[in-house]
């Protein structure tokens, strides 16, 4: 099917079933984020439809929500490529077959803005080196007078690293709280765990 605008795009999936929906971010009437908002109403509605997104510009945004929605780790089907990459037929059929036999396709701008955006995000990407070692030792348990022997620095460079870690990720802000337990469990919620 071809359409013209997002209620038809996903009339049309959910109608159809098709084995790819190719889709451009910019639907009438206001030839905006349309199509990309469609496309994820579309998975929603019909999960696992392979959708490949065309756009002139990377909208960080949908491109998450697109990866994020209903995804299965196993067969993503989803793609996000800009316009001006797509000028060869070849690397598109590619893209194009790649996604709807269930893989993806990502331009590598948009790869590259999702994980600044992702770094930019994340509170812990705020700390020095040294303030994620005092946090790790933290996290196993130790106390300011343990990490400074660990660390082989002052206990006062210890407080000092305690206290900015508490500011970056924002815990001076919880009342009541055991900041240094707030302090542990953001850093345990990264991939990963304590090194």
């Amino acid at each position: 099917a071809a359409v013209g605008d997002g209620p038809a795009l996903v009339a049309a999936v959910v109608e159809h079933r098709p084995d790819i929906a190719i889709v451009d971010v910019r639907l009438p009437p206001s030839q905006r984020d349309e199509g990309l908002r469609a496309a994820l109403e579309a998975r929603r509605q019909v999960p696992g439809t392979p959708v490949l997104v065309l756009s002139q510009y990377v909208e960080e945004s949908y491109a998450a929500e697109l990866l994020a929605e209903n995804v299965d780790p196993a067969r993503p089907a989803v793609g996000y490529l800009l316009k001006d990459r797509v000028a060869d037929p070849s690397d598109f059929v590619e893209a194009v077959t790649r996604v709807a036999d269930g893989g993806t396709a990502m331009d590598p701008e948009v790869v590259g803005q999702l994980l600044a955006r992702r770094r930019k995000d994340d509170p812990l990407e705020e700390l020095t080196p040294r303030e994620r070692d005092v946090l790790d030792l933290m996290a196993q348990g130790l106390s300011n007078a343990a990490i400074a022997g660990a660390l082989v620095v002052s206990e006062g460079a210890v407080e000092k690293h305690v206290s900015s870690i508490f500011a970056k990720l924002g815990l001076h802000t919880v009342p009541g709280a055991n900041l240094r337990v707030h302090a542990v469990l953001t850093w345990l919620r990264r991939d990963g765990g304590p090194g």
